[in-house]
This record gives C-alpha cells, structure tokens and sequence, in this order.
C-alpha cells in the first residue's frame, strides 16, 4: 500500500486526492506520472489530461452521469485535481460543461488506452492465485448497443434481417475477468455484425496474448475447440473448456480411458487439429498437438458436464473449477447494468471508446475496494454486494470534500469497514431468474430526423 506519510511536503502539496486515490487502491506509488506524462504545459488550460482522465472515470463511476453533473461534482468536491491556476484558485471556473466536453474530444485515444492497460493489466498482475496456485480468469462475450449516429452505424452496423436493416449499432465485447476478485481486463471491442465483423474466437487471441504467464483459461463451449487450445499453449496459459456433447464423442474415439468412478470418466488424449481447424488457422499443421485430459462428470440433475483441459486435475475438481465460470454473468452485468455502461451517450467511436475504458476503470477501482474490504474480514470478496461496495464507494470517497491526506486516510478506513459490511445474504442454492428480454435504450428518432434534414439540404442552401 501507499504510505501517504512517506512523501515530501511539495509532493504532498501535488498529491491529489483523486491521484491518491488511484494509488491507494492500485497501490501504485507513481500512477500520477500516467495523468502528468502527457499533460499540456499551457498555464491557461484547466482540463488537462489529468483531469479529464479523472472526469471518465468519475462519469462511470456516479453511474453514468451527464457531463454537465460531472463538472459540476468536479467543481464542489474534486478541485484538487485541477492544475495551479489562477481561475481555480479564484473559483471562477464556469459550470458549462463545453469545456470539458472539448477535452474529452482532444485527449488522443492513445494515452486513455494506454493508462486504462497499465491499471487493468496491473490489477490482473497481483489477482489472488486460486487454483493450483494459479491465477484464473474467465472469457465470455456481451454486447452493447449504442446511438444511432451516422458514425456509430459505419463502425458497429446495426443487425439486419429480411425487412432491412434496424437502428442500433451493436459492438461485440469480450471480456477477461480474475475470478476470485472480478477484476477485469480491457474487453477487446469489434464491430458485431458487417463485413470487418469479428467472431468471438477471433477476439479471444489478443485477450489470451495479455494475461498474466502461466494463468487458467475458464470458458464455456463456445471456446471449446482446437485453436482456442492452441493459442494457450502458445501463450503458456493452460485451459480449462467445456465441450459440446458431439465434440466430446468424437474426441473421446481417439482418447484413453485413464480413470473413471462414481459419477465420473477421465481419458487422455493426444489433440490434434482437424481438417477444418488447418482451413481456419493455417499456422497448424498435422503434426502439431496438444497433451490434454477430457472429463465426463454426471451432474444431479441426469445430464453431463464434458471438459477438456491441459491441466493434469481429477474430474470433480476440474467440475468444482468449471462451475465458477458463471460468476462472470455477474461481473458483465455489473459492468452493463449496475455501472450503466450500456447506455453510453458518446456519439463518436472515438469518444465511445474512451468511455467504455473509463468504464472499465471505474469496475475495476470498485472491485478493489471490495477485494480489500474482504480481506479485513477474511471473506471471499465475491462474499460481498458488489452494488453495495460501489455504494459505499460512492458516498464515502467521492461526495465528501477531503483536502489532506489525513481527511483521505480517514475516509478510505471508514470506507473499507463500510464495505465489509455488505455481505451477501447465505443461501442454500443460488438464485434462478428466467430469461426475459429487456427494453432497449429510450428510442428517439432525433439523430435520424437530423440526418434526413442534413441530407435534403442543398449544398449552396445554408443549414437553419
């Protein structure tokens, strides 16, 4: 952790709060350097790097503010962010959200990517080990839907069927989340549908190049083929997949049964590339292979559970390990719903961007939280509402107006112990809600009305 007390007196006096408390949690002593490395040496600009990078995570943060409440919050409890300026010091600042709105815009994608990695990737770096002394994270996919702008609809085009084609653009996400705490990679964004569309196996490559060495792939069937296996391999990462029933009979034809007992099957198998895998993939040749276990396991209620993996584990513990794969439903909903993620209101791909990592941030800088919080009381942090952590978050740590570092220490102690307290409730079997479809985002005709007048207006007539 961070000892605040360690730093000198004009390093104190530039310690913000909202810098120190990305250091706090991330226990990151020089994170600051990311926000200043970039920073515009005008003396006259207020929202510099440092602030605007702040004000996206805020954003997400308050659960999706507008920017017009984001500044306002800035200007009442986090104008200790600001840089030395005169407007600041006078609290002339105007309430007008164009302002940042424009620093949103001029920040270069690049260096909100490249600090949003440098949190995530972190974070991953120091997950708990939870199996076999291993790190695990979970892969699934999610989609989100965004405005109907002409640019949104050109990056991420809307699905279509035989009546044409429908409003809402739909990126394709991929997420990777630690499984012990749900601390969780950038997601790798690619358009859904149209023609540069990407598969969720295409998206899996890069999200397995970026995991920690020697970590556990969990995911369902889906990922439960050759190149998937491969690409881990590659990567030193080993795998833990479920199977559909056809591939696991077929597999099972060239595989040796090794153990079996009650309620279970275990055979070894030499995994080599079919025909099919070499058209998809032309790095595979014949004789390229993989040494993995395939496990049938009969579940209590007469059906079959059938995993492949390159972790030499008996069944029932590679079965307990598969089960854990569900929690990440929990960590996208978190991220969509609670944190309102799916109803971003950019309408530039680049500025979607940008909120969607500040978005991940802010997760993450929960999910924190609430893995500390879980230690002082020796509990698994899933142990405890993540709604109610972000609560606490909320109230504790970003609506008060600390202006020491000792206010700071105080408030992230009764933050911590605020947090512990919000297990969650022991029950017998999990909760069982059926699937429903959910109302969209409001539609709202007004970007295609805009469109429609901008398209009927003659080149020499000027726009109203």
């Amino acid at each position: 952790m961070v000892d605040p007390t360690t730093l000198g007196a004009d390093e104190e006096s530039r310690f913000g709060k909202a810098k120190a408390l990305l250091a706090e949690l991330l226990e990151l002593p020089k994170l600051q350097r990311v926000f200043e490395d970039h920073d515009c040496a005008n003396a006259r600009m207020v929202y510099t790097q440092a602030p605007t990078l702040w004000l996206l995570v805020l954003q997400r943060l308050e659960g999706g503010i507008s920017l017009t409440d984001a500044v306002a919050d800035l200007l009442k409890n986090h104008t200790d962010i600001l840089p030395d300026n005169r407007r600041v010091q006078e609290n002339r600042l105007s309430e007008n959200n164009s302002a940042y709105n424009a620093a949103r815009k001029r920040i270069p994608l690049a260096v909100v990517e490249e600090f949003s990695h440098r949190i995530c990737d972190h974070l991953a770096s120091r997950a708990p080990k939870a199996f076999l002394d291993r790190r695990v994270f979970i892969i699934d996919g999610t989609t989100i839907t965004l405005p109907p702008t002409e640019a949104l609809q050109k990056a991420f085009p809307p699905a279509s069927n035989q009546h044409g084609e429908t409003v809402w653009p739909i990126a394709r996400l991929l997420v990777a989340n630690e499984m012990q705490t749900g601390c969780a990679l950038l997601p790798q964004v690619d358009p859904m549908y149209g023609a540069d569309n990407k598969s969720e196996l295409e998206q899996a490559k890069p999200i397995i190049e970026r995991l920690p060495k020697r970590s556990i792939v969990l995911a369902d069937s889906g990922f439960g083929i050759f190149n998937v296996a491969h690409h881990c391999q590659l990567h030193h990462q080993d795998f833990v997949l479920r199977l559909t029933k056809q591939r696991f009979r077929s597999y099972r034809k060239s595989a040796t049964l090794v153990d079996q007992g009650d309620g279970y099957k275990t055979f070894h198998l030499i995994w080599r590339p079919t025909p099919k895998d070499r058209r998809t993939n032309l790095d595979l040749s014949k004789d390229t292979s993989i040494e993995v276990f395939l496990h049938q396991i009969e579940l209590e209620n007469g059906d079959t559970l059938e995993i492949v993996t390159s972790l030499e584990t008996d069944a029932h513990s590679a079965a307990a390990l598969y089960v854990r794969r569900y929690d990440v439903e929990f960590d996208i909903r978190d991220v969509k719903v609670t944190m309102d993620t799916e109803n971003i209101r950019a309408k530039s791909v680049d500025t979607v961007m940008k909120e969607l990592m500040g978005s991940i941030i802010a997760y993450n800088l929960v999910a924190q939280l609430r893995k500390q919080a879980a230690k002082l009381i020796r509990v698994d942090p899933r142990e405890l509402s993540f709604t109610g952590v972000w609560t606490t978050f909320k109230h504790h740590l970003l609506r008060e107006k600390l202006t020491t570092l000792e206010e700071w220490r105080l408030a992230y102690h009764g933050a911590l112990v605020s947090a512990a307290g919000r297990k969650l409730p022991n029950r017998k079997l999990p909760r069982s809600y059926p699937r429903i479809a959910h109302p969209r985002r409001q539609k709202t005709t007004k970007f295609q009305k805009s469109l429609r007048r901008k398209k009927q207006q003659p080149d020499d007539i000027p726009p109203e």
